[in-house]
């Protein structure tokens, strides 16, 4: 069952949403070189504690970390930890933040100095996704829609999608329905209606859309080991369209 939020409910995840968005702040002010994922994890924990808020992944199915750190051909879900940062990486952080009960959920892949420019094409191209995705949540409209617009896109400039993993409902669970395909045709699923709270989040790969699961049973990495990158928002359906809460 798809869950509308009350208004009160809404200014409770515009708040957590917003707790979100400065955390990835600043995760932006501290990614450099040799920075570890580790020491960006424990920036993250302190900074959200520091705002009433707990980390939403600490702890989640047995996860150590307070954020989702992924490096290179790392999709999602990696353990912060030892791994250093060098010029020319990507890092793509998955933020959580609880709230008075509600979540905020957010992910950005950021550079780390200077990328070339097929990885800026790459980040572009993924967040371009993103947006166009957004650009059909309105009353009315099948979720479908969106999925199909992320995937339209994101292929007809070269990229692949990734499949295994979706975009989800949030509020006082991390992940609630309905799940968000990045893919497939228009027009299917149920219609968008005020209230619903959706995390949108496409996964976009340089190469092939194949993906596994290391051996830690959690850091998801491409098969043939090229760039991926992971944008996502936590957004409110309005009466006009919709409303991104994972901003400040």
């Amino acid at each position: 069952m798809i869950i509308c939020k009350t208004p009160r409910e809404l200014e409770i995840m515009r708040e957590a949403g917003r707790i979100v968005a400065l955390t990835h702040r600043e995760m932006k002010k501290n990614i450099q070189p040799g920075v570890t994922t580790g020491e960006l994890d424990r920036i993250a924990d302190q900074f959200i504690r520091s705002m009433d808020a707990i980390p939403s992944f600490k702890g989640y199915n047995g996860f150590r970390g307070s954020i989702c750190a992924s490096v290179n051909e790392e999709l999602v879900h990696g353990i912060p930890g030892d791994r250093v940062l060098n010029e020319g990486d990507i890092i793509s952080i998955d933020i959580g933040a609880k709230y008075q009960g509600y979540h905020g959920d957010s992910a950005w892949t950021y550079p780390v100095g200077t990328v070339d420019e097929n990885t800026e094409d790459l980040l572009r191209v993924t967040e371009t996704s993103l947006w166009k995705g957004l650009d059909e949540a309105k009353p009315g409209v099948r979720l479908s829609n969106i999925s199909h617009a992320i995937q339209s896109y994101a292929e007809a400039e070269g990229f692949s999608i990734v499949r295994e993993y979706v975009g989800h409902g949030v509020g006082q669970d991390l992940h609630e329905a309905p799940q968000i395909p990045h893919y497939g045709p228009p027009n299917k699923g149920p219609r968008l209606k005020p209230g619903m709270v959706l995390a949108v989040e496409p996964m976009v790969n340089a190469g092939s859309r194949y993906v596994k699961t290391l051996a830690d049973r959690w850091t998801v990495v491409t098969q043939d080991g090229r760039m991926c990158a992971h944008f996502e928002h936590t957004i409110a359906i309005t009466e006009e369209g919709y409303e991104v809460l994972t901003t400040t």
